[in-house]
């Protein structure tokens, strides 16, 4: 289970960034996108990696669609927030990511991810920090032989 701030904040970038963690680690697509304006981009992680080569972002609906089916829908992932810091319209959270994988095996990610929100509280820039090459990957074996 996904540990989250709470829903009660009344900060609409932390409850922007909360709607976004829930939805992911609940598999639900229409409400992850839902959550962002039109011309919102996802960096994650910001600047050049596996996941975007160009190092630009998923910028655009159609982009942050294919984002989701390529890289948060075969998996389920799991959010364990240490902090969570609001101010402006941006909100960032310091915690770790687990990432179980559809054969069981894990992979654990270290990171900080800033939600800016516009005046309808939609997310308008979603930049995830996190080193790529630092990943921690947990084979399904191990995984369940520690368990």
């Amino acid at each position: 289970m996904s540990e989250l701030p709470s829903p009660d904040s009344r900060h609409p970038a932390r409850l922007a960034s909360w709607r976004s963690m829930d939805a992911a680690a609940r598999g639900d697509k229409q409400a992850w996108l839902a959550n962002f304006a039109e011309d919102a981009v996802v960096e994650d992680p910001v600047g050049k990696s596996p996941l975007d080569e160009t190092g630009r972002g998923h910028r655009g609906p159609e982009a942050r669609e294919a984002f989701w089916d390529g890289h948060i829908a075969p998996v389920r992932p799991i959010f364990n927030l240490q902090q969570s810091i609001a101010c402006g319209d941006e909100c960032a959270n310091v915690g770790t990511l687990m990432i179980q994988f559809p054969d069981g095996a894990m992979s654990k990610l270290h990171g900080v991810y800033i939600y800016r929100v516009n005046d309808a509280g939609k997310v308008i820039s979603l930049r995830t920090y996190w080193e790529y090459d630092e990943m921690e990957f947990l084979p399904a074996f191990e995984q369940r032989a520690g368990s």
